[in-house]
């Protein structure tokens, strides 16, 4: 063992490491990880930092996580492993000392109606429970109080005889609390014909304006046209009432369209299966701009967005209801249940209360249990799924956290970090991928790959203490104490955004000025209002363009050439080269490898068992066909140039034969937003929030024209690392110069020191925020001292 290692042990762990103590890591060579071997001390907070793209996930979630999970999953029968997601070995020569990892990441949780913070944890099972005995009246089992369940189902008839007379009756069986009006949803959508279709057209005129319905289709447009229930050659507008009610809601019915059997039902139900019935966020840009067009949602008046039949909401415990306890912010829901007491569910409120002050110490007091999981950011998300596990009982368990302070303002950080002592004081070991200095500080041992990103990384820069990296001399240890100072002098505004009365969410009816020509930030402390504040009130248009962490959808070929359309100019120019056409270049048509057909990779399925999927032996991965590959340009093939990280392709597209503007201008771009160590065909699945976030962002600084002159940025310094942060307030600085005006929601006092506006809601979170606490530059807001925010900006710049 190095020295190194033995002391990264620290007092104040629960358990000394031993020789049997650690999790050993030899030779992995996941993605840019060139041979790493490290031994990680169990039960222990190890944190892994590391400038963005040097290494860290690849070891922590793509080694250490995925072999643990993949371990565990062989456990099961080969019939159960065939409903399992498949997972093959990392690339790794020993792999030694693991336990049962878990994962708490910053993926988004599912968008569906359905899914609420309540139902992702045990808070509304618990609650169901509870209200099932205690409730008044007294209306069934737990499943009554279930939005998920359906209400009412019949379960069969009876006979009833009273003297001489026999009445048969149905009989119903209320097993569940949906509200029938909007099935559990909340709300109920209204669907705008005249963007359906233009009734002044027949069918066979191509009236359907509904995306990807062709003419010639079997399942769309013809099992209208040959149904028999309207005429083809009539325009819409003419159709009689009959036509139009079998046109629009006639119920399923089999229908035979050239021979083929086919089920024809109304257009209404049609779309709503189609398209309502799906996660919107996963629906291709074009597809949810249809979306969006033609169906608006509005409150259910059945159950007032409670998603809750009349029944449910009936039954109360000292006059709540199960929907006003789910709709109640959580630290007040926590403390109505305090005032529940009843010894004959004790053990039930007792596991409630705990759950309930989770949620309240882990800084998500503000949410309420009928919050959407669809609307909760990265960083809430992942913080929802550590309540599943503070009250866990697990021990010598290995949790995975993956920069769990992200979306905290300084005054939060100090409670996370407490949370993550706690779970390793339990005995287990907690692995942490993080660049925030207040957590790194805490740290029983630290991991710091690099020395650069991608290919100039995928090393271990050093091994040991917090007081050991400090002097170490590594590109973190260098930076672990910078401080921005605040800036000395500020740029005028050019004009003001005015919001007036901004009421989303927990907003008190806010007026602010968003000064306009300056970089402005929005802060405060976890859920005080700033997203709800920008995103709800910044109008969104032609000037404006707001850029999130939300996933960029595609499919798995999508990477960065072809996202940023980079990949257009390049094969133009590998073309123009070769005297052949730009279609050979893309994996997705001419130039795909036959055996894979561009994927790079062969699926096996084996049945029962789980599918293996193999590197393509025809082309090695490299999607092109042989002849494709023996085309060059400035010396390269166009796999080779798709290899590139994007600092080296900036280089190859700057000069010689392989000059060409267009993709260097992009390639400059992305550079710019500190993504110079992607390679252009890595898959887009691979790039974390904030990797996506200056994707994004660089894509729209490239466009033609350039004329966006608001920009909204959501937390830019999510993933990175403390030496990118200067290069970011650079590209914010340049935007502002170039006459842009940049607003950015965000909690790094970096940033904020450089802001020349701040606009700072609180004073607290939920209802104890919603306000704007203080407006004006960084300076004044140090010299205030009357907020949170001001508190610890001034700690931070040592005034």
């Amino acid at each position: 063992m190095s020295q190194a290692t033995r002391t990264g042990a620290r007092s104040t762990a629960p358990h000394l490491a031993d020789s049997h103590g650690m999790i050993r890591v030899h030779g992995a060579r996941v993605n840019n990880l060139r041979d790493v071997s490290v031994e990680i001390p169990k039960r222990r907070l190890t944190v892994f930092t590391g400038v963005s793209g040097s290494g860290k996930s690849s070891l922590v979630f793509g080694t250490i996580a995925a072999e643990s999970q993949r371990m565990i999953n062989e456990t099961y029968s080969a019939f159960v492993q065939g409903f399992m997601p498949t997972l093959a070995r990392p690339e790794v020569d020993v792999l030694e000392g693991l336990t049962t990892a878990i994962i708490v990441d910053q993926e988004r949780m599912g968008a569906n109606p359905r899914s609420t913070v309540g139902t992702v944890t045990d808070a509304n099972a618990l609650l169901r429970i509870l209200f099932s005995r205690l409730g008044d009246p007294h209306i069934g089992s737990p499943g009554a109080f279930a939005f998920n369940v359906p209400s009412v189902r019949a379960s069969g008839a009876i006979t009833v005889e009273r003297g001489d007379r026999k009445t048969v009756k149905q009989t119903f069986n209320r097993t569940g609390g949906m509200c029938p009006r909007c099935e559990g949803r909340g709300a109920v959508s209204d669907i705008d014909l005249t963007q359906l279709y233009d009734d002044s057209k027949s069918l066979s005129e191509g009236a359907f304006t509904i995306p990807g319905w062709k003419s010639d289709s079997f399942w769309t447009v013809r099992v209208y046209a040959e149904s028999g229930f309207v005429d083809p050659d009539k325009p819409i507008r003419k159709y009689t009432k009959k036509e139009m009610q079998d046109f629009l809601y006639h119920e399923p019915v089999k229908v035979k369209v050239d021979g083929v059997n086919l089920t024809y039902e109304g257009l209404i139900p049609k779309i709503q299966k189609s398209f309502l019935a799906k996660d919107k966020e996963a629906m291709q840009p074009h597809i949810r701009a249809f979306v969006e067009r033609a169906v608006t949602f509005t409150t259910c008046p059945g159950c007032d967005g409670t998603r809750l039949s009349e029944a449910a909401r009936s039954s109360k415990i000292k006059g709540i209801s199960i929907a006003d306890a789910c709709a109640m912010q959580i630290s007040d829901l926590a403390e109505w249940v305090r005032g529940v007491d009843e010894k004959s569910v004790a053990p039930l409120l007792t596991t409630l209360r705990h759950t309930l002050d989770s949620f309240v110490e882990i800084g998500l007091g503000y949410l309420s249990l009928d919050r959407s999981t669809g609307t909760l950011s990265g960083g809430e998300a992942q913080r929802t799924k550590m309540v599943r596990h503070l009250g866990s009982s697990l021990t010598d368990v290995t949790y995975v956290f993956d920069e769990p302070t992200t979306g905290l303002h300084p005054h939060d950080i100090q409670r996370m970090n407490d949370l993550l002592l706690r779970l390793r004081d339990k005995g287990n070991t907690v692995l942490v991928v993080e660049h925030e200095p207040e957590t790194i500080a805490i740290a029983d041992h630290v991991v710091d790959l690099g020395p650069g990103a991608g290919t100039e990384g995928g090393t271990v820069s050093f091994e040991g203490t917090v007081e050991g990296l400090r002097a170490g001399g590594t590109v973190t240890g260098r930076h672990l104490d910078d401080r921005a100072p605040l800036k000395e002098s500020v740029r005028k505004p050019t004009g003001a955004l005015e919001i007036r009365g901004a009421s989303a969410h927990n907003l008190r009816g806010v007026d602010v000025d968003i000064p306009l020509g300056v970089l402005t930030v929005v802060t405060g402390v976890a859920g005080s209002g700033k997203s709800s504040l920008i995103h709800g009130s910044v109008p969104a248009g032609a000037d404006v363009v707001a850029v999130d962490q939300t996933a960029i959808r595609g499919s798995r070929r999508s990477n960065p050439a072809t996202y940023t359309g980079l990949l257009d100019p390049i094969r133009k120019a590998f073309a123009k080269a070769n005297g052949v056409k730009p279609a050979l270049f893309s994996a997705n048509s001419e130039g795909a490898c036959p055996d894979c057909n561009g994927a790079g990779v062969v699926y096996t399925d084996l049945g029962m068992m789980a599918g293996v999927t193999t590197t393509c032996e025809e082309c090695e991965g490299k999607r092109y066909q042989a002849a494709v590959l023996d085309l060059h340009l400035g010396g390269r093939d166009i796999s080779e140039v798709l290899a590139m990280s994007v600092g080296e392709a900036e280089e190859f597209f700057g000069a010689g034969e392989a000059r060409t503007p267009a993709a260097h201008r992009v390639l400059g771009q992305l550079a710019d937003v500190g993504l110079g160590y992607l390679r252009l065909g890595q898959p887009l699945t691979t790039l974390s929030g904030g990797e996506r976030q200056r994707l994004k962002l660089a894509t729209h600084m490239s466009e033609k024209g350039g004329d966006r002159l608001v920009y909204v940025l959501d937390e830019p310094t999510t993933g990175l690392h403390l030496a990118d942060v200067e290069q970011l307030l650079g590209l914010l600085d340049r935007l502002v110069d170039a006459g842009k005006s940049v607003i950015v929601v965000e909690h790094h006092q970096a940033v904020m020191a450089h802001a020349d506006w701040i606009i700072d809601l609180g004073p607290g979170a939920g209802h104890d925020g919603g306000r704007v606490v203080f407006e004006g530059t960084p300076a004044d807001l140090v010299a205030d001292r009357s907020t949170l925010t001001g508190e610890h900006l001034a700690a931070y710049a040592g005034a």
